[in-house]
């Protein structure tokens, strides 16, 4: 069986150098990145494979999945070798696993630390262009009652109304309470609005 070169594709691979067989004999994390997309695609074009299309595709973005993730469906169809439906079959992956980290989180739903936070929030502030402020109502025990979106704005600002917020706080019977939301810009400096 001929072994994996530049222009053959996957099924001509040598069954160890196959990402699906990969996967089967040395298991998920024997993959790399570019290997996990390109089982989801499962082929390339007429000029390179499934694994280098994906390679391909995320070198656009520094090799880094979150700011893969943050790709649109025609982002990525406008890859040579890539449809809508291939480009939504990745989207959807990078959503599951998204949605994973979520209920990972919300089953150990007590803050301790601005990283249980962070931990908490990330699936729904992360790939966003554009500020939501969402607010955590905590019991006695700083356990999460509540993880509420209070608002979504443009890509500079959002509006938090602090009646509507010490309203649900009231309503659920709030002890203490988190306001967080998110800069797209990346900027960790707040704003002079975000300190009042």
């Amino acid at each position: 069986m001929p072994t994996k070169s530049h222009n053959n594709p996957i099924n001509q691979w040598a069954e160890d150098d196959r990402p699906r067989e990969k996967m089967l004999l040395k298991g998920k994390n024997a993959l790399s990145n570019a290997e996990l997309i390109a089982i989801l695609i499962g082929s390339g074009n007429t000029e390179e494979s499934a694994v280098q299309l994906a390679q391909r595709m995320l070198d656009t973005a520094n090799n880094n999945l979150i700011e893969f993730s943050k790709l649109s469906i025609e982002e990525l169809s406008r890859f040579k070798g890539m449809g809508k439906a291939k480009a939504v079959s990745v989207i959807a992956a990078l959503e599951l696993g998204k949605r994973r980290i979520a209920e990972k989180v919300v089953q150990q739903s007590k803050i301790t630390c601005s990283r249980d936070v962070y931990d908490l929030l990330l699936p729904d502030l992360s790939d966003l262009y554009y500020e939501q402020f969402f607010v955590l109502l905590l019991d006695r025990a700083n356990k999460v009652i509540r993880k509420i979106n209070i608002s979504q704005g443009g890509v500079a600002g959002t509006v938090a109304d602090p009646k509507k917020i010490f309203k649900l706080a009231l309503d659920h019977n709030a002890s203490s309470m988190i306001l967080a939301h998110n800069h797209p810009s990346n900027n960790l400096k707040p704003s002079d609005n975000d300190i009042r």
